[in-house]
């Protein structure tokens, strides 16, 4: 079955405030209807997919002390996240980071002509 093709909305040029308020006014509906059938036609976005990215994740299970993770939850709700969500972004901050570092350590190690 072929996907019905979206409409594009054609929102003319607008000469005052209320010309443009009396547009939307009398096209409410049938603009309301379009969003609607984008919103059907397009996956939704949510945190989730936006922090995955297209990457694929694997389900794993972490041993973590009881206090950490009450830790973790209370600092995830003062935030507005789930606590496995806030740990992830946690864990891919320390990650980046230390990835970059590590790039800087490695060239530190190299012993310097002056201190040999």
């Amino acid at each position: 079955m072929a996907k019905a093709r979206m409409r594009q909305a054609v929102i003319p040029e607008f000469s005052s405030e209320a010309e443009e308020a009396a547009w939307w006014d009398a096209h409410r509906s049938e603009i309301e209807a379009e969003i609607r059938q984008r919103v059907r036609q397009k996956p939704l976005l949510t945190l989730g997919s936006l922090l995955q990215g297209t990457k694929p994740s694997h389900p794993i299970t972490l041993r973590i002390s009881t206090q950490d993770l009450e830790t973790a939850r209370r600092l995830a709700a003062r935030k507005g996240l789930g606590y496995q969500t806030y740990i992830k972004m946690l864990l891919r901050e320390a990650l980046e980071k230390h990835a970059s570092e590590g790039t800087v350590a490695r060239t530190r190690q190299t012993p310097s002509r002056s201190s040999r």
